[in-house]
């Protein structure tokens, strides 16, 4: 009897060109994205809004808000989670564009701005709620 098989590991096969590719028009990774683009960072008081003139760069705030906010949509709240995730998952790789923050880094960016994301998450989940985009059990579990 024969079985259903997978492709040989060593076969080369060609992906889309883009990432973009992956992701489908009514993903709600576009949703967070489009949402996270359209807010003030300094007017909700996160810290490190405006970028500094001088030292390292540093992960842009909006990109680690998107990085939580998915998190909390899919219940991995764990920083070294979500560092993993971000190496591994294509819906994370489209929405942070391939940036791969440490679990140190996105800790600190919970921690420095747990006021900020509050406000956040209750603007996104009023929004959410607004379009019956998501059920409340998926949004707020």
């Amino acid at each position: 009897m024969r079985y259903i098989e997978g492709i040989d590991r060593k076969r080369k096969i060609s992906y889309p060109e883009y990432i973009d590719d992956y992701i489908t028009d009514d993903n709600p990774v576009r949703v967070m994205d489009a949402f996270v683009d359209s807010l003030d960072l300094v007017q909700l008081g996160f810290k490190n809004a405006t970028p500094a003139h001088t030292g390292r760069l540093g992960f842009g705030p909006k990109d680690l808000l998107k990085l939580y906010i998915y998190g909390y949509m899919n219940k991995i709240t764990s920083s070294r989670k979500l560092e993993a995730e971000a190496t591994r998952n294509i819906e994370l790789m489209w929405l942070i564009r391939k940036l791969r923050p440490d679990f140190k880094t996105i800790a600190d960016f919970r921690k420095d701005n747990k006021d900020a994301i509050q406000k956040v998450f209750k603007q996104f989940v009023a929004l959410c709620k607004q379009w019956d985009l998501f059920g409340m059990e998926v949004v707020a579990g």
